[in-house]
C-alpha cells in the first residue's frame, strides 16, 4: 500500500505540473494527500507539516537569501560580464570553449540558473559570430557550467536543501561538490561540444561585442567577490580535519566557515566593493538586496514544501518502507537516491522538485547511517538533472534562446544533461569508495 501511495503522489504531481500549477501549491497538495492516504490524524498531520517546513527553512533561508543578494549585486555592479569579457580577452579565439566554460562556472556559483543564463548568452553569441563557429559548439560548455553548479554547489537552492534534508555539512558539500564538478563540466561541456565544431545554427546577424568597461569594477576584484562564499566555507572545511582543536586558530575557521556568516560577508562585502565604493547609494543598494528576496521567495516556498513532504512522508512511515526495501535488495543507497531522484526528475522536470521529493523518499537511508551525507546530497543532485526533456522550463529556455528544433535540444541540450547526470553519479561512487 505505502508504494501505492507514492506512485499516486508521484502521479498527481506529475498531472498537477503538466496543468502549470505552481510547484509549491503542488507538492503541499501531494503532502496532505500521501498524508490523509495514509490515515494520519489531522493534527498530526498539520503539525508535520509545520515541523517539515520549520527545520528545512530554518537552516537554509538566509544561506539562500544572502546568496541571493551577492548574485544581484554582482548582476546589477556590471561584475558578471566583466568576469566574462576578462576570460574571453585572456583565454582568445584559440582556446573558446575553455573562455566559456569558466565564465559559466564563475558566474554560474553565485548566480541562480535562469539569472545566470540570460546574462550569459549575449556572449555566446558574439564569441560565436566573431570566431565563425557554431552556436552549439560555443553554448554547450556554458550550459554544462551553469547546469553542473545548480545540481551540486551551494549556495543553489537544491544542495542547500538536500544539505538541510540529510543534514549534511555545507562545507564538505562544497569541497565533494567541486571534486565532482571539475570534471563533469570538461566531459560534458567541453568533450561533448566539440561534436558541434563543424555542425548546428551559425549565427547570422552582426553582432558588436560591447567592450566598453567605464565605471565597471576591475575583473580581479569581480572573480574575487564571486567566489568568496565558496573560498570562506570550503577553506575551513578543509583545514579543520588537520588543525587540532586546541589550537588558536581553530575556533576562528570554525566561524568563518559557517555558511551564514561566510554568505554574509560576502554579501555585505559585495555590496560595499561593486556598490557603494563605485557610487551607488545606500537606497539602491537595499533596493537591489530587497529585490534578491523577493526573487528568491517562491523558490523557498517550493523548498518548504519540499521538507513538508519529507517530513510526513516520515511520519506515516512510507519512507521508512522505501529505505527497507532498498536494504532488503541490497541496492546501494547511493544508486538509490540517484534511481528516485532520476525517475522523478523524468516525470516532472523540474529539478528542485525531483531532488526534494527523492529526498524525502530516501532521507531514512541516511538517517541509518551507513553512508555519508554530503555523498547523498550530491548523488541525488545528479539524479535530478537526468534527461532534462520537454516538461523542463530549462530545456524551452535553451532551445529558444539557441533557436533550436526540439530535435536539436534534444540532441544537444538533453544529452549534456544526461552526461551530467550519469557522470556525476559514477565519480561520486568511485570518490565514496575512495574516502
Amino acid at each position: 500500500m505505502s508504494f501505492l501511495i507514492i506512485i499516486a503522489a508521484i502521479a498527481v504531481l506529475l498531472f498537477l505540473t503538466i496543468k502549470k500549477v505552481s510547484p509549491f501549491i503542488a507538492l503541499l497538495l501531494v503532502t496532505l494527500m500521501v498524508g490523509f492516504l495514509y490515515g494520519l490524524p489531522f493534527t498530526k498531520l498539520m503539525k508535520a507539516v509545520q515541523d517539515g517546513v520549520g527545520s528545512t527553512l530554518g537552516s537554509m533561508a538566509l544561506i539562500l537569501c544572502l546568496g541571493a543578494m551577492q548574485g544581484r549585486i554582482l548582476e546589477k555592479s556590471g561584475a558578471a560580464t566583466v568576469i566574462s569579457q576578462s576570460l574571453m580577452k585572456t583565454f582568445g579565439k584559440d582556446h573558446l570553449q575553455w573562455a566559456v566554460l569558466l565564465m559559466g562556472f564563475l558566474v554560474g556559483i553565485p548566480l541562480f540558473y535562469n539569472a545566470g543564463f540570460v546574462i550569459l548568452v549575449p556572449f555566446v553569441f558574439t564569441i560565436a559570430a566573431s570566431a565563425g563557429v557554431p552556436l552549439l559548439y560555443v553554448a554547450m560548455p556554458m550550459a554544462a557550467s551553469l547546469s553542473v553548479t545548480h545540481g551540486f554547489l551551494p549556495p543553489h537552492p537544491g544542495p542547500v536543501a538536500l544539505a538541510a534534508i540529510f543534514k549534511a555539512s555545507i562545507g564538505k558539500t562544497i569541497l565533494y561538490g567541486m571534486m565532482v564538478a571539475l570534471p563533469l563540466v570538461w566531459i560534458a561541456g567541453v568533450l561533448f561540444g566539440k561534436r558541434f565544431r563543424h555542425r548546428g545554427p551559425m549565427v547570422t546577424e552582426e553582432i558588436t561585442a560591447t567592450t566598453d568597461t567605464t565605471g565597471l569594477p576591475t575583473a580581479r576584484a569581480s572573480i574575487w567577490i564571486a567566489l568568496l562564499p565558496v573560498l570562506l566555507i570550503a577553506i575551513p572545511a578543509a583545514l579543520i580535519n588537520i588543525i587540532p582543536a586546541d589550537n588558536p586558530v581553530y575556533p576562528f575557521l570554525m566561524a568563518i566557515g559557517e555558511p551564514v556568516l561566510a554568505m554574509l560577508i560576502a554579501a555585505l562585502l559585495a555590496g560595499y566593493w561593486l556598490g557603494i565604493r563605485k557610487g551607488m547609494n545606500m537606497a539602491t543598494l537595499m533596493g537591489h538586496y530587497g529585490s534578491a528576496i523577493e526573487s528568491i521567495a517562491i523558490i523557498m516556498m517550493v523548498i518548504a514544501a519540499g521538507g513538508a513532504f519529507k517530513q510526513v512522508l516520515t511520519e506515516s512511515g512510507v519512507a521508512n518502507e522505501v529505505a527497507s526495501l532498498v536494504a532488503r535488495y541490497e541496492f546501494p543507497p547511493l544508486v538509490a537516491g540517484w534511481l528516485v531522484a532520476a525517475a522523478i526528475r523524468v516525470m516532472i522536470g523540474s529539478a528542485t522538485v525531483s531532488a526534494l521529493t527523492a529526498a524525502g523518499i530516501v532521507a531514512p537511508i541516511v538517517q541509518a547511517g551507513g553512508v555519508s551525507p554530503e555523498w547523498m546530497v550530491l548523488s541525488v543532485g545528479a539524479g535530478s538533472l537526468f534527461f532534462s526533456h520537454v516538461n523542463d522550463t530549462g530545456f524551452w529556455m535553451f532551445k529558444e534562446y539557441f533557436r533550436l528544433t526540439v530535435k536539436e535540444t534534444l540532441l544537444s541540450w538533453t544529452i549534456m544533461e544526461t552526461i551530467v547526470s550519469i557522470g556525476g553519479l559514477l565519480l561520486v561512487l568511485l570518490y565514496a569508495a575512495l574516502m
